[in-house]
């Protein structure tokens, strides 16, 4: 692999890496604290909620202005965001300073997601898309299988102040290996002229293609349903695999790392294989609801460890059916705009989820709930299934 692909590619990594240990020890230190599903449900919701909800402006600015620039903020205010978050801490005490500090993180992470979502189309002319977004989510996932490996150790020595000092300075890593590929790289991008306005003028460019597009439509509607899966997942797992199962925060730091190596070895798949996008659309979305169906009836570990493995593993192959269908029908002017609101539409049934666990766990149970969410999943699925079968005929018809 090229020198400045492998730089990209580790400050990837990096980044992924320290924001995951924030999101492993967030739900996990509320949990803990608390020992209630419900708090942690809503922990997961105050946490998750501001990053999807920055999404729009974040794509209409990384539009408008250098996304390398917004990529090396995104980093380094991430880093000087931990470090105020322990100030705060040593100052006033509490652990509500974790959970505000996963959310303002979550907003810079967004802001690094949508700088770097508009850089790959055009800085890897030496593979096609869809192979350069299985190799950038195996670094994606290298971060997820170390991430709660190297949470869960830290959290052994050090309490969670500590900890997220750590993740600082991998931030600032990050940003490093940003800067080395920003050397050693030719590649000048191409800029548009854009609207003064990146509030309204960019949601209504957004919307009109949203509105316009077929193709956009559909990989909106299946998203919402299997980010209602891994919403609920998310908020649930550490309750589940460390409270309901009583198998230990070390089980469950396994059981993530499982889950990504299973989707490691799909992502390599993927970036050797030619399968046709709706092959990857229907058997990861099927998959995932499979999934999700175990976890609901799970009566211990190892069952719900198949079905979160199912869960895990399929969603990144979805990812790459989803991303390389949107790249494929918006126009790369509107790209970072459109990809802004797109992912906010998609993403906003994760919160929720965590919220539907919030209400709804004490009366009905965390599994109850996790079967209701997975019957809506499936009734997506087959109403687009449907619709795209119905198109198809009238097609045929026509012709």
């Amino acid at each position: 692999m090229r020198k400045d692909y492998l730089a990209f590619f580790v400050s990837l990594f990096l980044s992924r890496l320290a924001d995951q240990i924030l999101l492993f020890i967030v739900p996990l230190i509320v949990f803990q604290t608390t020992q209630s599903v419900a708090w942690a449900g809503l922990a997961f919701f105050v946490e998750s909620l501001p990053r999807y909800l920055a999404f729009p402006v974040c794509g209409a600015v990384c539009d408008k202005f250098s996304p390398v620039r917004i990529l090396h903020i995104s980093q380094v205010y991430r880093a000087l965001a931990c470090g105020v978050a322990v100030a705060l801490y040593g100052v006033f005490d509490g652990i509500y300073w974790l959970v505000m500090l996963s959310a303002l993180c979550g907003v810079l992470t967004t802001q690094g997601i949508m700088a770097r979502e508009v850089l790959m189309p055009h800085i890897f002319k030496h593979y096609t898309y869809t192979k350069t977004l299985s190799y950038s989510q195996i670094a994606d996932q290298s971060g997820l299988v170390l991430g709660p490996l190297v949470a869960a150790l830290m959290l052994e020595v050090w309490a969670w102040h500590w900890v997220v000092l750590g993740v600082a300075g991998l931030f600032v890593l990050a940003d490093l290996a940003m800067r080395v590929w920003q050397r050693t790289s030719a590649v000048t991008l191409e800029t548009f002229e854009q609207h003064q306005d990146i509030w309204l003028h960019p949601l209504r460019i957004a919307f009109r293609h949203i509105r316009n597009l077929v193709e956009l439509k559909r990989i909106i509607t299946l998203a919402v349903g299997v980010n209602l899966i891994i919403g609920v997942t998310l908020a649930t797992s550490a309750a589940m695999v460390t409270g309901q199962f009583a198998a230990g925060k070390d089980a469950y730091a396994l059981l993530q790392a499982a889950g990504a190596v299973v989707t490691i070895a799909i992502l390599f798949y993927l970036a050797r294989a030619a399968l046709p996008l709706k092959v990857l659309g229907g058997l990861s979305y099927s998959m995932i609801a499979v999934g999700a169906l175990i976890t609901a009836i799970s009566p211990g570990v190892w069952a719900y460890t198949v079905g979160f493995l199912l869960i895990t593993g399929f969603d990144k192959m979805f990812n790459v059916y989803l991303r390389s269908t949107r790249q494929r029908v918006i126009p790369v002017q509107d790209f970072g705009k459109t990809v802004g609101v797109i992912t906010l539409l998609n993403n906003l049934a994760q919160p929720l989820a965590g919220l539907a666990i919030a209400v709804l766990a004490a009366p009905l149970g965390t599994q109850t709930v996790i079967l209701l969410l997975t019957g809506i999943t499936a009734l997506i699925g087959v109403a687009v299934a449907s619709g795209w079968h119905a198109t198809v005929k009238a097609e045929l018809d026509v012709g």
